[in-house]
Formats: structure tokens, sequence, C-alpha cells
């Protein structure tokens, strides 16, 4: 194996790893051994005779658990006494084209579609082109989310100064509100596009609990909205 084969497999194998650990944070059903594969596994498993890493063969799906389904399930209302959650299948494709471009999301688009899979994570090597980025809205109900391979080597949720965020579910955030004697407009906020809400693939209005320590309190509690 050359020394450059060597270099870019490690460092997909840490991309890989991540992204796998990032969607079973989310609570899709993923394994230990799944989420801490050994660099040994993954080149036995995605790498070429010549020791290059194959990245379409790292594609890979995943079910939400129940625990999932239930944050995602919005509350009860007249004429939907019991909706269904609004989450499904996740689909992780790595995509290692020098430019990606409007063909390029709207094939991943529309193997979503074809699968009927609920979301699309299309990890890339390079930034997609602004006109591809622009079309995105268009390409819903399909929940797709790119990220950049370099954003994926660190889990940044590991960090020791990243605090524990965990999404909570419509009825905990309801209950959050009534307790507090509050609306959703006056928690504090947190963007969409922040990597910690990245990584767990916030929605807009969703809350998300942040679990911080405190050397007079032991730990504290606050929310944050996503916008």
């Amino acid at each position: 194996m050359s020394d450059e084969n060597s270099r870019e497999l490690s460092r997909l194998w840490r991309i890989f790893r991540t992204t796998k650990q990032m969607c079973a944070d989310r609570g899709y059903e993923l394994t230990e051994d799944e989420c801490h594969i050994s660099l040994d596994q993954f080149r036995a498993e995605y790498a070429d005779s010549s020791g290059a890493p194959q990245r379409h063969k790292m594609t890979f799906t995943a079910r939400p658990t129940t625990e999932m389904q239930k944050k995602y399930t919005p509350l009860a209302r007249p004429g939907q006494p019991t909706p269904e959650p609004q989450i499904g299948t996740v689909h992780v494709e790595f995509n290692g084209d020098p430019n990606l471009g409007v063909k390029g999301l709207k094939q991943f688009a529309q193997l979503l579609s074809e699968k009927n899979y609920y979301t699309g994570i299309f990890v890339t090597q390079s930034a997609p082109t602004s006109s591809a980025l622009k079309i995105i809205p268009s390409l819903l109900p399909t929940v797709m989310e790119i990220f950049r391979e370099e954003d994926l080597l660190v889990n940044i949720s590991k960090h020791e100064l990243v605090p524990k965020h965990t999404l909570l579910s419509a009825e905990d955030k309801k209950r959050l509100l009534e307790r507090y004697r509050l609306k959703e407009t006056q928690l504090p906020r947190i963007r969409v596009d922040d990597p910690m809400a990245k990584y767990l693939g916030l929605r807009r209005g969703q809350v998300v609990k942040i679990i911080r320590k405190s050397e007079t309190a032991g730990r504290y509690a606050s929310y944050r909205w996503a916008i």
C-alpha cells in the first residue's frame, strides 16, 4: 500500500466512524461495533486490493429506534389524534467527486425518493456549488443534509469543551414551556447551522437540552430553541 493510500484510508476511516457515531447519537439503530470499527476492519471492508479506499462501499442506511420515533412524533391535535413520527430511515452516502453540482444533488434526491428514505446525509469531498445549494429547498419533502468530509474528521460531541446536547420530544417541550410559563420564542436560541445542531440534525422549532458542568452546582441544564 502506498503512503498516499494509507493516509487517505486512515482519514476516511475517521470520517466514517464519526458519521456512524453521529447517526447513533441521533437515535438510529447502530451497534457499538459499527460505530467503533477498527482501522484494520475498515481496510478489509472498504479498500481495494491496492489499499485505496472505495467511497461507494461506505454507503449505509439505518432505521430510527422507538425512542427516536417518540421524539419526532408531533403532539396530537383535532383531526389527528395519533400523529405519525416525522422520521424514518436515513441513507448515508459518501461522494468523492472533485466538484458537486446540481446534477449530483438531484441524483441523490431521486434515490432518496425512489427508495422512500426519510433523510439523506451526503458526505462530500468538495463543497457544493452555490447553484447546487440553492436547489435543496426545492427538493423537499426530502430531508437532505450535506457535510464536508473535513467537518467529520473529529467528533465534536466528544470534545471536553462541548456540553451534552439532548433533543426534547414535543411532549417534553410542551411540559418545559408550561412549567416556566414561557412561549418558545422566549427561549435562548440555537441556529440550525450551529455545529452541534447540525450534528444532531436539529430542525427549526425543536428544543435541545444542554447540560453543562459547574464548579458550584455540579451540573446545570439550559434549553435552546432551534431557528
